[in-house]
């Protein structure tokens, strides 16, 4: 990770230096992708003001803090930095977690149908739930439905049974 570090209307010493390096280089624990952090630490009216924007893949985020001292600025912008990280942390796991969770994958199979005298082609949405072939012959016997549709675990694709007779059934795989 990368710090800069912008001083306005004041010397930048060592010390608040080291101090910002120490602050920001805690927000790597929170998150280890973070690219570039830049502050910008300014004194207005005897007002201590510190603007943190940090460089994230597909994110910027950006905090102020204002206090009496300078040290306590750049400790609550950290803070709320930390908040939006963890937000954001959260929000990457839950969908990772939600995409994981989520065995079903949604398919769009083109019907065809006779009606009266020509034929008919309708799109439908079906859901395909991952499961072993076994698995998916044993459903589709349950079912009066003439094909099933379902993802193989064993390939991570998408099949499709058949009915052939009353004990034969067809698998088509990609």
């Amino acid at each position: 990770m990368q710090i800069t570090i912008t001083a306005r209307h004041f010397d930048l010493t060592k010390a608040i230096r080291e101090h910002v390096e120490e602050s920001v280089l805690k927000l790597k624990k929170y998150f280890d992708q973070i690219i570039h952090a830049h502050l910008i630490l300014s004194l207005e009216n005897n007002r201590n003001i510190v603007e943190l924007v940090l460089h994230v893949p597909k994110n910027d985020f950006k905090c102020e803090a204002e206090a009496m001292d300078m040290y306590l600025a750049v400790d609550s912008a950290v803070e709320k930095m930390e908040q939006q990280i963890k937000k954001l942390k959260g929000k990457w796991t839950d969908y990772q977690k939600k995409n994981l969770r989520d065995n079903t994958q949604y398919v769009y199979a083109n019907l065809i149908e006779k009606q009266d005298q020509r034929k008919t082609v309708k799109i439908k949405r079906i859901m395909a739930e991952a499961m072993s072939v076994q698995e998916a012959i044993d459903k589709f016997e349950a079912s009066e439905d003439t094909y099933y549709i379902f993802r193989n675990i064993e390939s991570d694709r998408i099949n499709v049974l058949v009915k052939k007779d009353e004990m034969h059934y067809k698998l088509i795989e990609p």
